[in-house]
């Protein structure tokens, strides 16, 4: 075997990118629950590549079949049920170990210099994702995959001088049809796919060129013994690659609970309406996105304008992009930090989930009152952060990790 890897070795650098990403690579060895999550994104990925690999195998992007091709997947093909739930249910647990990875990253400071590059590179990931999950959406063809479809690709059309042509341009027909189809499903299956692979790839480069953070937002490569290594650090691998098999055991024990017995989580991972063919002719009583969009979707229900509603939609998720520069705290820790801070970012957390709900909702005068109350909360978080962080009364930090 060393032979064989000698011989590998001479030709192709395996040891070494083992070394320099896994066993060589030290850690904080600080790490709690929230560190689950990175490496939880990376396995429903892979989940998401290899169950769609098979649902492949028996689509048909042609909007005479599509539905057609589903129902076949899930009636008639070998386990083919199990394969497409795999796949929906994994679209469900990728936002929720990233929505939670992100929110980590709020808490402990995980995106300050010199990790900047770090969370840009996550933030494209969770952009491409976002469009990864709204291609799929519309590929099974179903009443709610229409509309919602419908409903989506119109906001463009808000976009002065150009909305119009834009929107022809992505559906690539003047109405929702196969031409939209085909495109949608070329780009969920080969482009995104692709984009999303060389972003993961860049981010984890980016992570560990400057190393990882931890939980008291110290920098571990400030403290070295005589050989180098980080005093309050340990090899990623065996230490942590074994901590993070016990996350996964516990991850797929939830995982398969949703999967065997509420893959529909009672309409929110797959609607009822997407169990109907779709139809141009009849519009469903109640049009809204799936549960990972909804909070931004609520925002833009919030404002009457489409063009500011759209507008403040979009904004909503590029302040995210921002984050490095809009805290300008010294300290990284949510441990360390004022008071401010912590109800400020509990605020953001709580305005964030219910948006979700709200635009789960029926329209109604309170709703959208509603709405608008935490849409402005959702936006206060980045101002009041910018204007109180450069001042924030914050705890001593330690030298080393404690």
């Amino acid at each position: 075997m060393s032979k064989i890897i000698g011989w590998v070795d001479d030709r192709f650098p395996l040891m070494k990118m083992w070394n320099e990403h896994l066993a060589e690579y030290y850690a904080p060895k600080n790490f709690n629950f929230w560190y689950f999550f990175g490496s939880l994104a990376l396995l429903v990925l892979v989940i998401q590549i290899v169950s769609g690999i098979f649902l492949v195998m028996h689509y048909k992007p042609d909007a005479e079949l599509a539905f057609a091709s589903v129902e076949y997947i899930m009636r008639d093909v070998p386990y083919g049920w199990l394969i497409r739930y795999i796949h929906s249910t994994g679209a469900t647990a990728f936002f929720i170990v990233v929505y939670l990875h992100m929110l980590r990253g709020l808490m402990y400071g995980s995106y300050k210099k010199p990790r900047e590059l770090i969370w840009l590179f996550g933030m494209f990931i969770y952009l491409a994702l976002m469009a990864e999950a709204f291609m799929g959406y519309l590929l099974p063809w179903g009443q709610m995959s229409y509309w919602g479809a419908q409903v989506i690709i119109s906001l463009f059309g808000a976009i002065p001088v150009i909305g119009d042509d834009l929107t022809l341009w992505i559906r690539g027909d003047f109405v929702i049809s196969d031409a939209t189809l085909n495109r949608f499903f070329s780009l969920h299956v080969i482009a995104l796919p692709l984009v999303l692979l060389f972003l993961v790839v860049a981010h984890i480069l980016a992570l560990h060129e400057v190393g990882s953070n931890n939980p008291d937002g110290v920098d571990i490569k400030a403290n070295k013994d005589e050989k180098g290594i980080p005093l309050d650090g340990i090899p990623f691998h065996p230490y942590y690659t074994v901590k993070d098999i016990v996350g996964v055991v516990v991850f797929l024990f939830f995982f398969a609970t949703v999967l065997f017995f509420f893959p529909d989580g009672g309409g929110y991972l797959l609607e009822h309406a997407n169990f109907v063919a779709s139809d141009p002719l009849k519009t469903p009583e109640h049009i809204a996105p799936v549960w990972y969009f909804t909070p931004f979707y609520a925002i833009l229900r919030a404002v009457p304008d489409k063009l500011l509603g759209v507008g403040a939609m979009g904004a909503a998720i590029v302040l995210l992009f921002f984050m490095p520069w809009l805290d300008r705290c010294k300290v990284r820790s949510i441990r360390y930090r004022s008071k401010i801070y912590k109800i400020n970012l509990a605020m953001f957390i709580v305005s964030f989930v219910v948006l979700g709900w709200l635009a789960m909702q029926h329209v109604t005068p309170t709703i959208t009152l509603l709405s608008q109350v935490f849409s402005l909360l959702y936006f206060a978080f980045f101002i009041v952060l910018f204007f109180t962080s450069k001042n924030e009364e914050t705890k001593p930090v330690p030298d080393r990790v404690t």
